[in-house]
């Protein structure tokens, strides 16, 4: 990776062997690569050592999405085998979707899901088709009975009860994400204790994590790439800690990229404004950060948008050289990975 903004600058080989297709034993039981991203210093440590890294005053800034049992699979009323992925519920019983098909199907093609789950296609918007589903309950409901949890492409088995529970989690509240958070599933509720003992404080943002955080980027020139859309919500609470935090000399550390993206895309004026919105902000080298001040993440795909954001944060060339060493360390990668705690550059 260099210093430019061409598509081959965020590129690296990874060992296909360092991508974790499972979970750690344990949620805090992950290794922690610090990086400084004002001086470039690494250090090695473990997921614990975040009670020692963080100060009383400071504030951790959470993402309480909850992921949905999202995929199904079934037919059309052809019979043609269907795979519907709900990338975002639109109210009680309609969706937008990734629809999977021999053929694209048309408006009105009746659905049949889980051997249970009754849906037709309303219509298409760009690459998502609106569903509605039939039925007293909800979509949600009927996800929750019927659906599969939605593991990332790269994992390669099929999900089962562990992963209904370790793909999430343990502050998640609100149903509406695809894909998890995952520098949140390092927590586990002794080290939110121990955090709260310390004296900093959590504070929680919401955004519904879409698929498309998978979707590679795929034309050369960044400035053309569209990111996809997703909704968030920021609450005047979380905006009362944050400030407070600020104004006491504490600092703002967002759990993920999801949440570093929320309280930047609420910070867009200069001013940190609740309320809840749709963005399709793209965080690239050259951003300028109005309110987070560090970040815990995992390790990203190459070419995505989010390894973008963080050499966005970090520094191009300290985010390089920290994926060589933890490459070359052994570190666990992707969403059921390791974590990097990143010092923002400027």
């Amino acid at each position: 990776m260099t210093a430019s903004r061409s598509l081959a600058d965020f590129d690296y080989d990874l060992p296909p062997e360092l991508i974790a297709q499972h979970p750690p034993r344990e949620r805090s039981a992950s290794r922690l690569l610090h990086l400084d991203g004002r001086t470039g210093h690494l250090a090695d440590r473990r997921f614990p050592h975040l009670l020692e890294l963080v100060n009383r005053g400071d504030v951790l800034v959470f993402n309480d999405t909850q992921v949905i049992k999202a995929r199904l699979w079934g037919e059309k009323a052809s019979g043609g085998k269907v795979e519907v992925l709900v990338e975002r519920v639109l109210d009680a019983h309609r969706a937008l979707a990734h629809v999977r098909a021999s053929k694209s199907p048309r408006p009105g093609t009746a659905l049949l899901l889980a051997n249970s789950v009754r849906a037709e296609v309303r219509g298409r918007h760009e690459d998502l088709y609106e569903l509605a589903f039939a039925g007293d309950e909800s979509v949600l409901d009927q996800l929750a009975r019927h659906g599969s949890t939605p593991l990332p492409p790269y994992i390669t088995h099929a999900p089962d009860a562990e992963d209904d529970g370790r793909y999430q989690t343990v502050y998640a509240r609100h149903p509406g994400a695809v894909a998890a958070p995952t520098a949140g599933l390092h927590f586990d509720e002794a080290l939110l204790a121990a955090l709260r003992s310390k004296g900093a404080e959590l504070a929680y943002v919401t955004l519904h994590v879409g698929a498309g955080t998978f979707q590679p980027v795929r034309g050369d020139d960044l400035a053309t790439h569209v990111m996809h859309e997703e909704w968030y919500r920021v609450l005047p609470e979380t905006i009362a800690q944050v400030q407070a935090a600020k104004a006491r000399g504490g600092r703002v550390l967002a759990v993920g990229t999801t949440a570093v993206r929320t309280l930047e895309a609420a910070s867009l004026t200069g001013e940190l404004l609740a309320g809840e919105a749709m963005t399709r902000l793209f965080i690239q080298p050259g951003f300028r950060f109005q309110t987070v001040d560090r970040m815990i993440t995992n390790f990203h795909l190459p070419k995505s948008t989010l390894l973008m954001l963080v050499a966005a944060f970090a520094g191009h060339a300290n985010i390089r050289k920290a994926y060589e060493h933890a490459i070359s360390q052994h570190y666990r990668f992707f969403s059921y990975g390791d974590a990097m705690l990143l010092e923002r550059q400027g």
